[in-house]
C-alpha cells in the first residue's frame, strides 16, 4: 500500500525544534509542580522522548506495515487534542495517558524487533528499557487512580487483540 503524503514532512531541525520545545515545556511543568504533584510527575519527562521513539519507527525501513499501524495509532494518540487526559484542557499533566499507551506500543515493538534496533531511535536520557519498566510497574497504580481508567484500559485491551483503535 502506498501512500502519499500530501505535506512535505518537517525538516530533520524542524523535528528537533519541536521535540526540544515539548521537552523544555514538560520539564518546566514538572520542575514547577516538584514535591506538589506526586509520584508520577516524574514520568512526564517520558512523554518527549517515547514520541520521539514512535516517530523515528514509522522511517526505519526495518519495520514492517502492519508494526507502523500501530507505532502511527501511538503517535495519533499523542497528538489528537481529544484523549482520555486531554494536554489541552490540564497541561502536560494530560500526557499521563500517552505515556502508557506509547509504552504499549513499544513494548510490541520489542516483542517483535531487537531492543538494539528499538534504541537507535531513543532520545532519552535513561535507558529505554529501564524507562519502559518504570513505567510498566507504575501503570497498572495510575490507571486506577484515573476516573476514566476503564476507558484506557479498554483501549488497551482492544490494542493487545490487535485493533489499535482510539475511540
Amino acid at each position: 500500500m502506498n501512500v502519499e503524503l500530501k505535506k512535505e514532512l518537517p525538516t530533520y531541525e524542524e523535528q528537533q525544534d519541536f521535540y526540544i520545545k515539548l521537552r523544555s515545556k514538560v520539564t518546566d511543568y514538572v520542575e514547577s509542580k516538584s514535591g506538589k504533584a506526586g509520584k508520577f510527575t516524574p514520568y512526564l519527562l517520558f512523554a518527549p522522548d517515547l514520541f520521539h521513539l514512535l516517530v523515528k519507527s514509522m522511517f526505519d525501513d526495518r519495520i514492517d506495515a502492519k508494526s507502523k499501524t500501530l507505532v502511527g495509532s501511538g503517535i495519533l494518540y499523542f497528538i489528537t487534542p481529544v484523549d482520555i487526559l486531554p494536554e489541552g484542557l490540564i497541561g502536560p499533566g494530560g500526557f499521563i495517558d500517552d505515556i502508557i499507551v506509547a509504552t504499549f506500543v513499544v513494548n510490541m515493538l520489542l516483542n517483535k524487533f531487537s531492543p538494539e534496533m528499538i534504541e537507535e531511535h531513543w532520545a532519552g536520557d535513561d535507558k529505554l528499557l529501564n524507562v519502559l519498566k518504570k513505567v510498566s510497574e507504575t501503570s497498572d497504580s495510575l490507571l486506577g487512580k484515573l476516573p476514566t481508567r476503564s476507558l484506557l484500559g479498554r483501549f488497551i485491551k482492544t490494542s493487545k487483540k490487535g485493533t489499535a483503535v482510539k475511540s
